[in-house]
């Protein structure tokens, strides 16, 4: 059995972080990952001709400046999303057009969003990153839903429904299912809703030429020697001098272990001796969000030439949620993609892939015209069916779990350390999140190790 110093379980941006920061304290290390390749959540592909598609996560924005670092450091160019013209709502069976962030609708309902917005923004403002099960109405908070609230505060089926679709947007997961503690303690993480929504100035500003996984790629580049695929973690034995780390191709030790994987894939990992049950009960109780990613490949993306950005928000009879030009300006096809989220994602995953292209078909000559007959290629992800991932964007609290287990999510187990998305206090759920976890996880074992 070969021994390092420490071994890394998960080949995301998490892990790699926590790898990178252990590689520069030249400590010896392993990083074991399940999957044929790097990136997690992240996974830049190719289709057609070597288009270029994200079938995972592919956004930075303003505020997540470790991202910004690593572009610049390994010399990675970005672009802007495209977000130039009208934007589409299709509420009620009716189509309007508007531009700015909110759509537009009767001056009631834009009351209640904005004041809806307004009031869960304050409410975040006063939460403790670090500790949200300290505020004084934690144990409220996390007593209700989102559903709850938005029923509460919303006063018209319009402007529930418009924030039904951009909270769903942003959670990947029911209104009815998340807790409001963990919602406002989310929204904080990445500052303000607007920044969590927007384009310009919000979270899906950038995007990455030659795709996110390029960055993933670089900061492993030095220790690619050093990690392992397809190896899945299948048994951790924890001992008073360090850690056995047992996969299907082999057994390593360890002195400390950092477990970068989501809590529902950690779940799966057999714990000798058993892990505290307040972690173990808590693995049970993150699941993943649903999120289903739907590509539309033109020649050309004729919507701008209409006067459309490719924004397009719907109620309930759509099976998207949200809808987002995904061209690039290096490429001289069009691109549509559709997030089909929570609900939404479990009733289109029941049809055919050839049923799913058809319907993005008809949806989006709904929006922009005919032309959207004309698709050259469709391509769909859903993450939920993926083995090492079993959803996405991210684990996401239901209710009493912030108040019941408080820390214990990132609190170390005797050699065990914990990174991921999951686990992150700024951006959490987001990639920027998943670097600051792995950057925690491997800084508190050189601490430890003095």
């Amino acid at each position: 059995m070969k021994s390092f110093d420490t071994i890394v379980v998960g080949g995301g941006f998490a892990g790699i972080a926590a790898a990178r920061e252990l590689y520069k304290s030249k400590q010896s290390f392993l990083v074991l990952e399940a999957r044929d390749r790097l990136g997690g959540r992240v996974h830049s592909s190719k289709v057609l001709n070597g288009a270029d598609i994200e079938l995972g996560g592919q956004w930075i924005g303003p505020g997540q400046d470790l991202m910004y670092q690593l572009v610049e450091e390994f010399g990675i160019e970005t672009y802007r999303t495209y977000d130039t013209g009208k934007a589409v709502l299709d509420l009620n069976q009716r189509i309007k057009t508007y531009s700015g962030l909110i759509p537009k609708v009767d001056p009631l309902s834009l009351y209640y969003i904005d004041r809806t917005i307004k009031r869960l923004d304050k409410f975040a403002a006063t939460i403790n990153l670090d500790a949200p099960w300290s505020h004084p109405k934690a144990h409220d908070w996390d007593s209700m839903t989102l559903e709850s609230f938005l029923q509460k505060y919303v006063r018209t089926k319009k402007a529930l429904k418009i924030m039904r679709a951009g909270m769903e947007t942003v959670m990947a997961c029911s209104t009815a299912e998340i807790s409001l503690l963990h919602v406002l303690f989310y929204i904080k993480s990445g500052k303000d809703i607007n920044t969590l929504l927007s384009i310009e100035n919000g979270a899906q500003q950038d995007r990455i030429k030659g795709g996110m996984q390029s960055i993933i790629e670089s900061m492993a580049k030095p220790f690619m020697d050093k990690i392992h695929f397809e190896n899945p973690v299948r048994h951790i034995e924890q001992h008073d001098d360090g850690c056995i780390v047992h996969t299907p191709s082999g057994t390593f030790l360890a002195r400390k272990v950092v477990v970068a994987i989501p809590p529902v894939l950690a779940g799966r990992i057999r714990f000798s001796p058993s892990l505290p049950i307040a972690k173990r009960q808590l693995f049970q109780k993150i699941p993943m969000g649903i999120v289903v990613k739907c590509y539309a490949f033109f020649d050309r993306p004729f919507w701008r030439e209409k006067g459309f950005s490719g924004e397009v928000v719907t109620d309930e009879n759509c099976p998207y949620q949200t809808i987002f030009d995904n061209g690039s300006p290096h490429a001289p096809y069009g691109v549509i993609m559709g997030f089909s989220l929570a609900q939404r994602a479990s009733e289109l995953m029941k049809f055919s892939k050839e049923e799913r292209k058809q319907k993005m078909i008809e949806w989006l000559e709904r929006y922009f015209g005919a032309e959207a007959r004309n698709v050259m290629h469709y391509e769909d992800k859903c993450w939920a069916d993926e083995e090492y991932s079993q959803g996405c964007y991210v684990g996401y609290f239901p209710p009493g779990v912030w108040t019941h287990y408080k820390d214990e999510i990132r609190k170390p187990s005797g050699h065990i350390h914990w990174a991921g998305a999951e686990t992150a206090t700024i951006w959490n759920g987001y990639i920027e999140g998943a670097v600051r976890s792995g950057i925690r996880a491997a800084q508190e074992i050189l601490s430890t190790d003095g």
